[in-house]
């Protein structure tokens, strides 16, 4: 079982957790075991950033241990700051405080509440009998070098207000990095909502099982990196709770790389491999439909078939020497007005259509849409979508239609839904999906793949079930024009080859997601988030395949 693949939300995690206490773990040894790989990680990250103190709190610091000379090279390493709510993320902070403490670092614990759950008050009291200094005003960690964050876990619905509020707005003025322990301190954990306010963590250390909110692109500024704490949660408990196949998963290297056409058959040949045909571009935007082309040359597609407008067609055939292009009639502005008569749909394994073309190439778009090949509409394919009626045409589809709209795109395709589901990314991908019949490829920072399940094995309760696929890595370096040009090409290419190879074709939107993602990671670290323009990312697509299998 891959534990990073699960993601849950809040009342999930709940019933989880009441499954491992009633089967007999003590509440108390599991904050033990955490706490204790929070307070071990603390130590591993601070190691690897090389952290040093250059500051003191000599009227707060237990000197006791630097007196015994025990541990004095971490006494010297910094000053930990650790923020203790009322609840148990606040006694997961103090176990985290006492274990560091006893590892010769100088702790100091931030605890403004006077009441606090019986567990954590117990905790305090053992904190406070080993000297660690309390302090009850944000001004008295200025000094510290780190603050671990344990004021509120995951959960939380309230908004956080008054005296509360003030004091996570001054904290996060302090400007000292801080690791929030599960969640930060005010973000739903589900929707990734501020709360009012909240922790703005340059680490984030969850626990157990990921949390929706790690993969809401409202949440990130305040996650800041992240990574999972496994602290062994059966795998029986995570079924019993989520179901043997999640209707909703993280996109791993594991599950994306599965759905890639590789290893290729020996007696493989292009016609195998698919054959995908791109309608997109015009004079004006002649670069979309090459970066697109780029993309599904990326993907292996055996055959690649464009059609542009005339007047670009030399263009693109000097760019993509392989391809065969289709100059298509064009309007006086450029625009493909519609498709040529030699272009028999029905010889293609799939068509993906819709970057650089704009809305004069309706009749184009009506043409693909009223086709029973497989279809990626992307840019102002969507937008003539929109225009036509997204529900009923995509509903009437008898072939598989995957469409990639971003934030605003989606808005003109489903209004309603928008309105509904407000900022939550997940649940509108999913409603859409439910809506249409469609994939639903929502882009963002951490894109949001949802379709219908339709599988046989579907119980009649699990009859209106989407799977979702949530990608949980990737740059801001893909903010640029051209980037979602590249993915439509590349996910095209796939669906055309698993067509061709009788795969699950639902599956490639979140290997080609995944792998787009990973050539811009790639491209950043070698060029920096402002090098990474929308051809070269084309050119990173191989080398992180590569480096990938490898």
């Amino acid at each position: 079982m891959t534990i990073q693949k699960f993601v849950v939300t809040a009342d999930q995690m709940r019933q989880i957790e009441t499954r491992i206490f009633a089967a007999g773990m003590p509440v108390a040894a599991l904050m033990e075991k955490v706490a204790g790989l929070i307070a071990r990680r603390i130590q591993e990250l601070l190691k690897a950033e090389g952290s040093s103190a250059t500051s003191s709190v000599p009227d707060l610091t237990d000197r006791r241990k630097r007196e015994e000379g025990k541990n004095l090279v971490n006494s010297q390493l910094s000053v930990i700051g650790v923020l203790v709510g009322p609840g148990h993320n606040g006694g997961d902070a103090l176990v985290v405080a006492r274990e560091l403490h006893f590892q010769g670092f100088q702790v100091v614990i931030y605890c403004p509440f006077s009441k606090l759950k019986e567990l954590t008050k117990t905790h305090a009291d053992y904190a406070r009998s080993l000297n660690i200094p309390f302090v009850d005003k944000v001004e008295l960690l200025k000094n510290c070098d780190l603050l671990v964050d344990g004021l509120f876990g995951f959960g939380l619905e309230r908004e956080i207000t008054n005296q509360t509020a003030a004091a996570i707005d001054e904290i996060n003025n302090l400007n000292i990095p801080i690791f929030s322990i599960d969640i930060p301190s005010g973000i739903h954990t589900d929707t990734g909502e501020v709360l009012g306010t909240a922790i703005r963590a340059k680490h984030t250390l969850c626990l157990g099982l990921w949390k929706m909110a790690f993969l809401q692109d409202k949440a990130l500024e305040y996650i800041g990196s992240s990574e999972l704490i496994d602290f062994d949660i059966p795998a029986a408990d995570i079924a019993a709770i989520l179901g043997e196949t999640p209707a909703i998963q993280r996109i791993t290297k594991a599950s994306a790389t599965q759905h890639l056409p590789l290893p290729r058959s020996p007696i493989s040949h292009k016609y195998t491999n698919g054959h995908l045909l791109i309608i997109a571009g015009s004079r004006r935007y002649s670069g979309a439909a090459i970066l697109a082309a780029l993309g599904a040359r990326a993907s292996g597609i055996g055959m690649l078939s464009i059609a542009v407008p005339e007047s670009i067609k030399s263009m693109l055939s000097s760019q993509l020497p392989e391809a065969l292009v289709i100059g298509c009639p064009e309007t006086q502005s450029g625009a493909i007005s519609e498709l040529p008569v030699a272009i028999d749909l029905s010889t293609y394994d799939a068509i993906a259509a819709g970057p650089g073309l704009t809305l004069e190439a309706a009749i184009a778009v009506e043409s693909v849409l009223e086709s029973d090949r497989p279809l990626v509409l992307d840019a102002d394919g969507l937008n003539i979508l929109a225009q036509l009626g997204t529900v009923p045409i995509l509903s009437e589809r008898p072939a598989l239609t995957i469409i990639t709209p971003h934030p605003g795109e989606f808005k003109r395709l489903f209004p309603e839904l928008a309105d509904e589901t407000g900022d939550d990314r997940i649940a509108a991908t999913q409603a859409a999906a439910q809506l249409c019949g469609a994939t639903i490829l929502l882009k963002g920072a951490r894109v949001c793949i949802s379709w219908k399940d339709e599988g046989d094995s579907l119980r009649d309760s699990d009859a209106s079930r989407t799977i979702t696929y949530l990608n949980p890595e990737s740059t801001p370096a893909l903010a640029r024009g051209g980037s979602g040009d590249v993915l439509t090409g590349l996910l095209g290419g796939l669906l055309a080859s698993a067509i061709a190879r009788k795969s699950p074709p639902k599956s490639v939107a979140a290997t080609a997601a995944w792998w787009h993602a990973q050539a811009g990671i790639m491209a950043a670290k070698e060029r920096t988030e402002l090098g990474v323009d929308a051809f070269t990312l084309t050119q990173y697509l191989i080398p992180a395949l590569r480096e990938c299998a490898e």
